[in-house]
């Protein structure tokens, strides 16, 4: 069931979907205009005073992005939520959000980076339902080490219904020291590009939850965890990988996840289990590994319960790569 908040946004997906010369001969307004802007069901910010009063509203609410706003703050998403960027230009920065106890929420079109650990990850999905992430670029940078930053976009505690679309991941880098059975050692490993699932004690709250999509999405210098999916059920497909230091599709605490038509180029274990005492299980289809292989357990996930295209690992990085990010032109 849709709310006005999805039914816009899709709509605005239908129109960027049309042919580019047509999109782009449009007149672009800065915002919504006419009735749409009235009674409080959209409104444009381009403060963080604004930002925040427009997205923990209890109304359902279309919110648009103007500009870059600067913060150093978490900022919680109420329910029936829709945050567009308007443009390329359209960013938040130190400003993480949190996406908690919540449903039909839509993350649209704009930058999210360098959002301290203490604002937690720069999108948080906790215990919600029924959330769409799209054309995000998220990032940090290369230059810091443990504790300094957390996620890009973590899915956990017993989430439903994810998708995450279009994203272009990058340049987001972390380390932590950690002693794990199944290696028997302390090891330095790469952490926290994207979450499912966020602890290996977290079994009786996640299982048979976590059903996320990632599609179509650009991960470029980031460390690991592409995702990492603990307890739940993942599809990715026709997405593109290049510089992964440590591993990229982790499967883990019997987690099955459905790998089709993905390109990994220096990406190290681009699908595996690790780092758990418990594994979890892929069926790979049509990938490009890049000379290197799948490490992960045979699974059982073969088909989804909706329509979708897989490009085909041939054609991956020609529609991904300058398209993954927020590229959309209203």
């Amino acid at each position: 069931k849709f709310t006005p908040s999805f039914a816009l946004a899709a709509l605005t997906s239908l129109a960027v979907a049309a042919p580019h010369d047509i999109v782009n001969k449009r007149a672009v307004a800065s915002g919504p205009v006419g009735y749409a802007s009235t009674n409080g069901a959209t409104t444009t910010v381009s403060t963080l005073a604004q930002f925040t009063k427009a997205a923990t509203a209890k109304e359902p609410t279309v919110v648009y992005i103007s500009g870059k706003i600067t913060g150093n703050d978490k900022v919680r998403v109420s329910s029936d939520t829709s945050i567009i960027g308007l443009n390329s230009d359209s960013a938040l920065e130190n400003i993480g959000l949190f996406v908690n106890k919540v449903e039909n929420v839509i993350l649209r079109n704009f930058k999210s980076s360098k959002v301290l650990a203490k604002n937690g990850d720069a999108i948080g999905i906790q215990a919600s339902k029924n959330v769409w992430a799209d054309h995000l670029d998220l990032s940090s940078d290369l230059d810091h080490g443990k504790d300094y930053y957390d996620g890009l976009l973590d899915v956990t505690h017993a989430s439903e219904w994810v998708t995450i679309s279009n994203v272009f991941f990058h340049d987001h880098y972390s380390e932590v020291f950690v002693y794990t059975h199944s290696l028997n050692h302390l090891a330095n490993f790469h952490l926290n590009g994207s979450l499912v699932g966020h602890s290996d004690n977290n079994a009786a709250e996640d299982t048979g939850h976590l059903h996320v999509t990632y599609a179509n999405n650009y991960f470029s210098n980031v460390s690991s965890r592409l995702p990492s999916i603990r307890f739940g059920t993942g599809h990715i497909f026709n997405n593109y990988y290049e510089n992964v230091l440590s591993s990229a599709v982790d499967t883990r605490d019997g987690a099955q996840v459905l790998v089709e038509s993905n390109v990994f180029v220096k990406a190290k274990k681009p699908v595996a289990s690790l780092y758990s005492d418990d594994q979890g299980y892929a069926v790979v289809k049509d990938n490009d590994f890049g000379g290197e292989k799948n490490e992960a357990p045979a699974g059982t996930l073969t088909k989804v319960p909706y329509t979708y295209t897989a490009l085909g690992s041939a054609k991956v990085k020609a529609a991904v790569v300058g398209t993954a990010g927020n590229t959309l032109k209203f």
